[in-house]
């Protein structure tokens, strides 16, 4: 038989749980409030991921903030070491940045967010450096054939950044706008240039650069260019990508929804955000670009190139 309790150690007891169900209380109550700062600050950090507050108390998207050089802050020109942070602020490796820009950053400026300069041809103050992105808008022509032709091009650079736009004036009767796709009308054909003097702007842009886009081949078919293949990342073929549509080559729409969360191409298209997409795209994955590439088109030290194999002649050993 167990002893019995004295009063005092009974007492004792009484007030231990009491003091114990009173502490305890506290506790719950300081854990709620821990759960209401941890709360408020990753809803803090869920803000600042999806908007950064720009002058004037706008907010921009992480969208907008890769669309043009030092879009989340409004900078006069800048120099080198205030570009570096820009990048670093956004992902890019200084590395990277100088390899963008030919290892010279001292003329490089991070230009404020600007607004499109729609069929502005070649914008003179854009820095291009040495990656440009690029996409084409076509319309149809030839009737029963529906042959593709050139009618929109527009370039960016490693940024984003608006570098060349111009509306293409069609040498054959046009059957098909495509307005619906293109985002191109025959009220654009009054102030395009023709099919020439874009040829010649875009062939210019493009020499010694290494060129960004999404199945390529057709933007350089259209335009009646070609380009040297180890300058060329297309993000329809990466590896990478191929996972998002089964193997295949994955659309562009698909790829900015699955890789960066974006939606592009709801309705007509603007081959302006599409070129600035794909720059998106390589940029996220630009490591994983470099190593495949190298595995594509090795390189060798200067003198030692690799040998070709010898033939062997035909005839008596």
């Amino acid at each position: 038989m167990a002893p019995e309790l004295s009063s005092n150690w009974k007492r004792l007891q009484a007030q231990l749980k009491q003091e114990s169900e009173a502490s305890g209380g506290k506790r719950k109550a300081v854990s709620s409030e821990k759960q209401r700062n941890t709360l408020a600050k990753r809803r803090r950090l869920e803000r600042n991921s999806t908007g950064t507050q720009l002058k004037g108390g706008e907010k921009e998207s992480s969208m907008g903030n890769w669309m043009s050089a030092a879009s989340e802050v409004q900078v006069q020109p800048a120099s080198s070491t205030t570009l570096a942070l820009w990048a670093e602020e956004n992902d890019i490796s200084a590395k990277d940045l100088e390899e963008a820009y030919g290892g010279s950053l001292r003329h490089v400026t991070a230009q404020g967010r600007r607004a499109d300069n729609i069929n502005g041809g070649l914008l003179k103050d854009v820095e291009i450096g040495k990656y440009v992105g690029i996409d084409c808008e076509m319309v149809g022509v030839g009737g029963d054939e529906d042959r593709s032709v050139l009618a929109r091009v527009s370039i960016v650079n490693f940024h984003g950044t608006q570098v060349y736009d111009s509306f293409v004036r069609p040498k054959e009767y046009v059957t098909d706008w495509r307005t619906h796709v293109s985002g191109v009308s025959p009220k654009h054909m009054a102030t395009a240039r023709s099919f020439e003097e874009v040829q010649a702007d875009v062939e210019e842009i493009l020499k010694d650069r290494i060129i960004v886009g999404h199945a390529i081949k057709n933007d350089l078919e259209v335009m009646m260019l070609t380009h040297p293949k180890k300058d060329i990342r297309d993000t329809s073929k990466f590896s990478g990508f191929r996972k998002h549509s089964a193997g295949r080559s994955p659309s562009l729409k698909k790829l900015a929804k699955e890789v960066l969360g974006i939606d592009i191409q709801e309705g007509e298209h603007s081959s302006i955000e599409d070129a600035r997409t794909t720059m998106l795209l390589f940029r996220r994955h630009k490591p994983a670009f470099d190593v495949e590439h190298a595995a594509r088109f090795p390189t060798f030290p200067p003198g030692s190139a690799a040998k070709k194999p010898r033939k062997r002649k035909k005839g008596k050993r």
